[in-house]
Protein backbone atom coordinates (compact mmCIF):
# COMPACT_ATOMS: atom_id res chain seq x y z
CA UNK A 1 0.00 0.00 0.00
CA UNK A 2 1.37 3.61 -0.55
CA UNK A 3 0.07 6.84 -0.37
CA UNK A 4 0.39 9.28 -3.46
CA UNK A 5 2.93 12.30 -3.55
CA UNK A 6 2.72 15.03 -5.96
CA UNK A 7 5.62 15.39 -8.24
CA UNK A 8 5.04 18.45 -10.23
CA UNK A 9 4.20 21.68 -8.20
CA UNK A 10 1.33 23.38 -10.71
CA UNK A 11 0.98 26.58 -8.53
CA UNK A 12 4.83 27.14 -8.67
CA UNK A 13 4.50 26.80 -12.05
CA UNK A 14 1.78 29.51 -12.03
CA UNK A 15 3.44 31.79 -10.58
CA UNK A 16 6.08 32.38 -13.19
CA UNK A 17 6.72 34.79 -15.25
CA UNK A 18 5.37 34.08 -18.65
CA UNK A 19 7.49 32.70 -21.31
CA UNK A 20 9.23 31.45 -19.09
CA UNK A 21 9.95 27.59 -20.26
CA UNK A 22 9.40 26.12 -16.47
CA UNK A 23 6.23 27.73 -16.68
CA UNK A 24 5.18 25.17 -19.12
CA UNK A 25 2.73 21.92 -18.25
CA UNK A 26 4.54 19.26 -20.19
CA UNK A 27 2.47 15.92 -20.72
CA UNK A 28 4.77 13.37 -19.08
CA UNK A 29 4.46 15.87 -15.77
CA UNK A 30 1.00 14.85 -16.70
CA UNK A 31 1.55 11.53 -17.34
CA UNK A 32 3.77 11.14 -13.80
CA UNK A 33 1.21 12.49 -12.19
CA UNK A 34 -1.91 10.02 -13.17
CA UNK A 35 0.87 6.87 -12.90
CA UNK A 36 1.42 8.30 -9.08
CA UNK A 37 -2.48 8.56 -8.57
CA UNK A 38 -3.30 5.17 -10.33
CA UNK A 39 -0.35 3.13 -8.01
CA UNK A 40 -1.73 4.56 -4.57
CA UNK A 41 -5.47 3.86 -5.87
CA UNK A 42 -4.62 0.51 -6.75
CA UNK A 43 -3.08 -0.47 -3.31
CA UNK A 44 -5.89 1.09 -1.02
CA UNK A 45 -7.97 -1.37 0.68
CA UNK A 46 -11.20 -0.75 -0.65
CA UNK A 47 -14.15 0.01 1.82
CA UNK A 48 -16.32 -3.00 1.23
CA UNK A 49 -15.06 -6.75 1.46
CA UNK A 50 -11.70 -5.75 2.09
CA UNK A 51 -9.00 -8.46 2.11
CA UNK A 52 -5.75 -7.27 3.85
CA UNK A 53 -1.92 -8.43 3.11
CA UNK A 54 0.82 -7.97 4.88
CA UNK A 55 0.48 -6.93 8.43
CA UNK A 56 -2.15 -4.51 8.61
CA UNK A 57 -2.83 -2.52 12.40
CA UNK A 58 -5.38 -1.03 14.04
CA UNK A 59 -5.57 0.92 17.56
CA UNK A 60 -6.22 -1.74 20.57
CA UNK A 61 -9.42 -1.17 22.18
CA UNK A 62 -10.10 -0.88 26.22
CA UNK A 63 -10.95 -4.26 27.91
CA UNK A 64 -14.24 -4.83 28.06
CA UNK A 65 -15.38 -2.81 24.73
CA UNK A 66 -18.01 -3.95 22.86
CA UNK A 67 -18.93 -2.58 19.65
CA UNK A 68 -18.51 -3.04 16.35
CA UNK A 69 -14.80 -2.16 16.73
CA UNK A 70 -12.17 -4.56 15.38
CA UNK A 71 -10.38 -6.29 18.01
CA UNK A 72 -6.78 -6.38 17.42
CA UNK A 73 -4.59 -9.65 18.48
CA UNK A 74 -3.57 -7.54 21.64
CA UNK A 75 -7.26 -7.12 22.70
CA UNK A 76 -8.34 -10.50 22.17
CA UNK A 77 -5.05 -12.38 23.60
CA UNK A 78 -6.22 -9.93 27.09
CA UNK A 79 -9.58 -10.73 26.85
CA UNK A 80 -9.22 -14.65 26.74
CA UNK A 81 -6.32 -14.33 29.06
CA UNK A 82 -8.86 -12.93 31.49
CA UNK A 83 -12.09 -15.42 30.43
CA UNK A 84 -9.95 -18.50 30.43
CA UNK A 85 -8.83 -19.45 33.74
CA UNK A 86 -8.19 -22.48 35.86
CA UNK A 87 -11.45 -21.88 38.06
CA UNK A 88 -14.01 -21.11 35.18
CA UNK A 89 -12.97 -23.98 32.95
CA UNK A 90 -13.41 -26.26 36.07
CA UNK A 91 -16.80 -24.64 36.86
CA UNK A 92 -17.69 -25.52 32.87
CA UNK A 93 -15.94 -29.08 33.79
CA UNK A 94 -17.57 -29.93 37.25
CA UNK A 95 -21.27 -27.98 37.39
CA UNK A 96 -23.73 -27.95 39.68
CA UNK A 97 -24.69 -31.78 40.33
CA UNK A 98 -20.99 -33.22 39.81
CA UNK A 99 -19.75 -36.08 41.00
CA UNK A 100 -15.91 -35.86 41.57
CA UNK A 101 -14.07 -39.24 43.07
CA UNK A 102 -10.12 -39.03 44.33
CA UNK A 103 -8.15 -40.85 46.88
CA UNK A 104 -7.60 -37.69 48.99
CA UNK A 105 -9.50 -36.54 51.35
CA UNK A 106 -9.11 -32.79 50.07
CA UNK A 107 -12.64 -30.81 49.43
CA UNK A 108 -12.12 -30.29 45.69
CA UNK A 109 -13.28 -27.19 46.23
CA UNK A 110 -9.67 -26.25 46.98
CA UNK A 111 -8.67 -28.53 44.16
CA UNK A 112 -10.80 -27.01 41.97
CA UNK A 113 -11.39 -23.14 42.99
CA UNK A 114 -15.01 -23.46 42.27
CA UNK A 115 -18.30 -25.04 44.02
CA UNK A 116 -19.70 -25.97 47.28
CA UNK A 117 -18.80 -29.63 47.41
CA UNK A 118 -20.36 -32.35 50.21
CA UNK A 119 -19.09 -35.91 51.59
CA UNK A 120 -21.47 -38.42 49.01
CA UNK A 121 -22.12 -41.83 48.53
CA UNK A 122 -20.40 -43.36 52.12
CA UNK A 123 -20.21 -47.33 51.58
CA UNK A 124 -22.32 -47.37 48.62
CA UNK A 125 -21.14 -47.66 44.94
CA UNK A 126 -22.44 -46.31 42.10
CA UNK A 127 -25.30 -47.40 39.58
CA UNK A 128 -25.99 -46.21 35.91
CA UNK A 129 -29.72 -44.56 36.28
CA UNK A 130 -31.60 -46.44 33.67
CA UNK A 131 -33.04 -50.24 33.80
CA UNK A 132 -35.49 -49.41 36.40
CA UNK A 133 -33.35 -47.37 38.52
CA UNK A 134 -33.70 -43.66 39.32
CA UNK A 135 -30.37 -41.08 39.65
CA UNK A 136 -30.56 -40.16 43.08
CA UNK A 137 -32.50 -43.72 44.82
CA UNK A 138 -30.62 -46.13 47.25
CA UNK A 139 -30.96 -49.94 47.62
CA UNK A 140 -28.99 -53.02 47.76
CA UNK A 141 -27.51 -54.45 50.94
CA UNK A 142 -23.50 -55.68 52.29
CA UNK A 143 -24.89 -59.04 53.53
CA UNK A 144 -27.75 -61.42 52.91
CA UNK A 145 -29.74 -63.45 55.05
CA UNK A 146 -31.79 -66.41 53.83
CA UNK A 147 -33.14 -69.74 55.39
CA UNK A 148 -31.70 -72.06 52.70
CA UNK A 149 -34.73 -74.74 51.37
CA UNK A 150 -34.22 -78.24 50.67
CA UNK A 151 -34.49 -77.18 46.91
CA UNK A 152 -31.68 -74.66 47.22
CA UNK A 153 -29.21 -77.04 48.94
CA UNK A 154 -25.91 -78.47 47.01
CA UNK A 155 -26.37 -81.90 45.65
CA UNK A 156 -25.18 -83.98 48.94
CA UNK A 157 -24.55 -87.75 51.07
CA UNK A 158 -25.03 -88.68 53.88
CA UNK A 159 -23.50 -91.48 55.84
CA UNK A 160 -25.66 -94.17 57.53
CA UNK A 161 -23.76 -95.35 61.09
CA UNK A 162 -23.62 -99.13 61.15
CA UNK A 163 -21.46 -101.59 62.96
CA UNK A 164 -20.37 -105.75 62.50
CA UNK A 165 -20.30 -107.97 65.77
CA UNK A 166 -18.15 -110.34 63.35
CA UNK A 167 -21.44 -111.49 61.52
CA UNK A 168 -23.66 -109.54 58.98
CA UNK A 169 -23.14 -105.62 58.79
CA UNK A 170 -25.56 -104.03 61.28
CA UNK A 171 -27.34 -100.70 61.07
CA UNK A 172 -27.01 -98.54 64.48
CA UNK A 173 -29.45 -99.34 67.07
CA UNK A 174 -30.98 -102.38 64.66
CA UNK A 175 -30.03 -105.41 64.68
CA UNK A 176 -31.43 -106.20 61.09
CA UNK A 177 -29.24 -107.68 58.45
CA UNK A 178 -28.15 -105.17 56.52
CA UNK A 179 -27.99 -107.85 53.67
CA UNK A 180 -31.56 -109.29 54.30
CA UNK A 181 -33.36 -109.35 51.07
CA UNK A 182 -36.46 -110.04 53.25
CA UNK A 183 -36.49 -107.56 55.77
CA UNK A 184 -35.97 -103.46 54.65
CA UNK A 185 -34.63 -100.32 57.00
CA UNK A 186 -35.39 -96.91 56.17
CA UNK A 187 -33.20 -95.68 59.09
CA UNK A 188 -32.48 -91.82 59.03
CA UNK A 189 -28.99 -90.11 60.09
CA UNK A 190 -28.83 -87.92 63.34
CA UNK A 191 -30.49 -84.53 62.76
CA UNK A 192 -28.06 -81.49 61.94
CA UNK A 193 -28.89 -77.50 62.19
CA UNK A 194 -31.27 -75.17 62.80
CA UNK A 195 -32.53 -73.87 60.08
CA UNK A 196 -31.57 -70.61 61.48
CA UNK A 197 -30.97 -67.83 58.68
CA UNK A 198 -27.67 -67.64 56.75
CA UNK A 199 -26.01 -64.55 56.55
CA UNK A 200 -23.37 -64.47 53.89
CA UNK A 201 -21.10 -61.70 51.89
CA UNK A 202 -22.32 -60.31 48.73
CA UNK A 203 -20.41 -57.74 47.70
CA UNK A 204 -18.10 -57.12 44.75
CA UNK A 205 -14.84 -56.44 44.78
CA UNK A 206 -13.91 -52.91 45.48
CA UNK A 207 -11.51 -50.01 46.05
CA UNK A 208 -12.35 -47.28 48.62
CA UNK A 209 -12.49 -43.50 47.12
CA UNK A 210 -13.73 -40.00 48.36
CA UNK A 211 -16.83 -39.50 46.47
CA UNK A 212 -18.01 -35.75 46.49
CA UNK A 213 -21.34 -34.32 44.83
CA UNK A 214 -21.18 -30.60 43.90
CA UNK A 215 -24.11 -28.99 45.48
CA UNK A 216 -23.77 -25.16 43.97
Amino acid sequence: MSNYTKSTNFAVKDGLSAGTAAKRVRGTEIDDEYNAIAIAVATKANTNNTALTGTPTAPTASAGTNSTQIATTAYATTAISSAITAAAVNAHAYPVGSIYTAVVATNPATLLGVGVWEAFGAGRVMLGAGGGYTAGNTGGATTDSHALTIAQMPSHNHGVPAHNNGGPVQLNNYYGNAYSAVTNYNDLTTSTGSGAVHTHDIMQPYIVVYIWKRTS
